[in-house]
C-alpha cells in the first residue's frame, strides 16, 4: 500500500507541474482588441469582465464602470485625482510562490505609463509596467513574489491622473517553486541539449558491441564568461583561471573612450589591442564595450566643455576610430551605453544623437550586432526609467531614424542586482523584450555583497541560462576590480560565488565528460549539451582497438528533429 501511495504522489506531482507550463510569449503590438488572458486568468475572478464588475472594486477616489467597444467588455477607472485611484481585485498571496501577471491596458487619451501594483500589509510590490496608448490595447506582462502570506489587492496606477485607465484580460497565475524549477529544467533540455545516436563499426562494417565511448566536451556552444581587465596580460595564474572556464568576455575599461583618448587627440589602443590579441589566441569572443557612455560622469575629462560643433566632430572621430579599428573582430558593440538612464550626448547634440550614432556605427561595421545596454530592467522593477517598455521605445526610436534597413539591434541587460532577485519579474521582462526578435544577453551580471549573495547569483544564472531567448551571459567579475562580487581571492582560490559558477559550469556541460557502452548492435544513445566534443572509442577485446573522433552537437533548425545519427568507424 505504501509503495502504491509513493508512486501515486510522484506521478501526481509530475502531472501537476506538467499541467502548469509557463507561457513565455508576450505581445508588443498595440491591438484593436485585447487577446485572451494567459492561463484563462489564473486566480483572477471575472478576468474578461464578461460578468459586469463582479470581483472588481474601486480603490481611492476613482469611479469604475464596465464598458463595451467593438463587442469587447472591459473595466474603466475614471474621475482619478491620485495615481492610485483605480480598479482593484483582492486575492490571497502565498509566501515565496512565483506569480506571473499580465493584463491588457488602454488609456483614454494620448499615452501614459501604467503600472501593476499589489498592496499588502507590508507595503507595495510592483508587478510590471507598460506605456499604454489610446485607441488600442497594449499587453502588460510582469511578475512578482511575496515574502509573506496574506490578503492583498491588485490594482493599476498611473501618475497621469488626466487619463482613464481601461483594463481587460487580466491574469494572475501562481506557481510553486518546484514548478518554476521544472520550467527551467525543461527549457534547458529543449534549448541547450540534443539527443544523439551513435553506432560503432569495425573496419569491415560490422557493429561493435560493448564498445566503451567517452565524450569529452572541449567547448560549449553557449557563450558564458566574465569581464576581464589589463592584469590578465602579465599574470599567468589569471590567464589559466580565465581560459579554463570562459568563452566570452568584455573589457572593463580598456576600450572605453576615457581610456583610449584621455588627452584630446592622443589615442592609445595598445592595451585593448593586446587584450583582444590574448582573447583571440584562446578563442574567447569579445563584446565591444563601449563606443560611448551617455552618463555625463564618465566622459573623457576634456569632452564636457566642448561646444556642440566641436563635440560633434570629436564624437565622429571617436566613432570612426574605434569601430573601424575593431571592425569584424567582435561579437557585439555596446554603442551608446546606458542611454535609457542618461542623455549626455542627446543634451548636447539633439534628441536623435543616439539613433544617428547607431546608424553610423552600422555603416562602418555592418557585420557586428549593435547593442543597447542598460541596468535595472530585470534587477529592480521600481526603476521606471529602464523598463522593458522603455527599451521598446528606444528600439523604435533607432529603427525610425532615416536609413534604417532592418539590421539587428541587440538588447543588453546589465543585471547588477542590489536587491534579492525577483525571478518572475526578471522572466517576464525578458519575455517582453524577446517579442522584438532582438538578440538578448545578460552583459554585466553581479550581485551586491549581501546575505545569501551566492544563492542569489545561482538563481539569476539559472533563470538566464534556461530562458529560451537569452543568447549569452557575461558576469562583471574582473580580478582585482570586482566591485560588487568576486569569484576568487588574490590567489585565485574560489570564493562562494566562484563555487557557484564552477558548479553550474559542470552542470551545464562545460568540459563535460561522459562514458557509456554500446549495445549488441553497436548503438549508443546519449543526450548531450550543444558543443564540440572529442569522442574516444575503445573495445574490451582488443586493447589496441581505439579511435578518436571530433563531434559537434549543435542546435538544429528543424524544431521537430530531436536526434542526430552518427556512424563512427574504428
Amino acid at each position: 500500500m505504501s509503495i502504491l501511495l509513493v508512486l501515486f504522489i510522484i506521478l501526481f506531482s509530475g502531472f501537476e507541474a506538467q499541467a502548469l507550463p509557463y507561457d513565455y510569449t508576450a505581445n508588443i503590438e498595440c491591438l484593436e482588441n485585447p487577446q485572451k488572458p494567459l492561463y484563462s486568468g489564473g486566480i483572477i475572478k471575472n478576468p474578461e469582465l464578461n460578468d459586469g464588475l463582479e470581483g472588481w472594486t474601486a480603490i481611492g477616489d476613482a469611479k469604475i464602470q464596465q464598458r463595451e467597444s467593438r463587442g469587447n467588455k472591459f473595466v474603466v477607472a475614471h474621475n482619478r485625482n491620485q495615481p492610485n485611484d483605480s480598479v482593484s481585485q483582492k486575492f490571497y498571496m502565498r509566501k515565496n510562490n512565483p506569480y506571473s501577471l499580465s493584463a491588457w491596458i488602454q488609456v483614454s487619451q494620448g499615452n501614459a505609463t501604467v503600472s501593476a501594483v499589489v498592496k499588502t500589509r507590508e507595503g507595495l510590490k510592483y508587478g510590471g509596467a507598460i506605456v499604454a496608448e489610446s485607441n488600442c490595447w497594449s499587453m502588460l506582462k510582469g511578475g512578482l513574489t511575496f515574502d509573506t502570506s496574506g490578503p492583498a489587492d491588485l490594482y493599476f496606477e498611473s501618475n497621469d491622473t488626466s487619463v482613464e485607465i481601461w483594463v481587460d484580460s487580466i491574469s494572475l497565475q501562481p506557481f510553486t517553486q518546484k514548478q518554476w524549477r521544472l520550467h527551467q529544467e525543461q527549457s534547458i533540455e529543449k534549448k541547450h541539449k540534443k539527443r544523439v545516436i551513435i553506432q560503432t563499426i569495425d573496419g569491415r562494417g560490422n557493429p561493435l558491441a560493448n564498445a566503451s565511448i567517452i565524450f569529452e566536451q572541449k567547448r560549449s556552444n553557449f557563450p558564458f564568461g566574465s569581464a576581464m581587465n589589463k592584469y590578465i596580460l602579465d599574470n599567468t595564474a589569471y590567464q589559466n583561471w580565465f581560459t579554463s572556464r570562459f568563452t566570452v568576455t568584455t573589457f572593463v575599461n580598456e576600450m572605453k573612450w576615457y581610456s583610449t583618448e584621455s588627452v584630446q587627440g592622443k589615442e592609445d589602443y595598445s592595451i585593448s589591442d593586446a587584450m583582444l590579441n590574448f582573447a583571440n589566441q584562446h578563442k574567447i569572443s569579445v563584446r565591444g564595450h563601449n563606443v560611448f557612455w551617455d552618463d555625463p560622469n564618465y566622459q573623457p575629462s576634456w569632452v564636457p566643455s566642448l561646444p556642440p560643433d566641436q563635440l560633434n566632430s570629436a564624437v565622429q572621430k571617436r566613432l570612426n576610430s574605434v569601430v573601424s579599428r575593431y571592425k569584424g573582430q567582435l561579437v557585439a558593440w555596446d554603442v551608446v551605453n546606458e542611454n535609457l538612464h542618461f542623455s549626455f550626448l542627446e543634451s548636447k547634440l539633439g534628441k536623435d544623437a543616439s539613433a544617428k550614432i547607431y546608424h553610423d556605427a552600422h555603416n562602418i561595421d555592418g557585420q557586428t550586432t549593435l547593442f543597447l545596454n542598460d541596468y535595472n530592467t530585470i534587477e529592480d522593477n521600481r526603476d521606471g526609467v529602464s523598463t522593458a517598455a522603455r527599451y521598446l521605445d528606444k528600439l523604435r526610436e533607432i529603427k525610425g531614424y532615416a536609413g534604417y534597413s532592418g539590421w539587428s539591434i541587440g538588447i543588453g541587460l546589465e543585471s547588477h542586482f542590489s536587491i534579492p532577485p525577483d525571478l518572475p519579474s526578471m522572466r517576464s521582462s525578458i519575455d517582453t523584450l524577446a517579442a522584438t526578435g532582438s538578440p538578448l544577453w545578460l552583459t554585466e551580471v553581479d550581485v551586491k555583497n549581501m546575505p545569501n549573495q551566492a544563492e542569489y547569483l545561482e538563481q539569476v544564472l539559472r533563470e538566464a541560462h534556461s530562458h529560451p531567448h537569452i543568447q549569452g551571459i557575461v558576469m562583471w567579475t574582473p580580478w582585482k576590480e570586482c566591485e560588487a562580487m568576486c569569484l576568487v581571492d588574490e590567489n585565485f582560490k574560489n570564493l562562494p560565488c566562484g563555487d557557484v559558477v564552477d558548479k553550474l559550469l559542470q552542470e551545464w556541460g562545460f568540459s563535460q565528460s561522459l562514458e557509456a557502452k554500446t549495445d549488441s548492435n553497436g548503438f549508443l544513445e546519449a543526450t548531450l549539451f550543444h558543443g564540440h566534443y572529442q569522442v574516444n572509442i575503445t573495445h574490451p577485446l582488443n586493447n589496441n582497438l581505439s579511435s578518436l573522433h571530433n563531434l559537434q552537437v549543435m542546435p538544429m533548425n528543424e524544431p521537430n528533429k530531436v536526434s542526430q545519427i552518427i556512424q563512427l568507424s574504428v
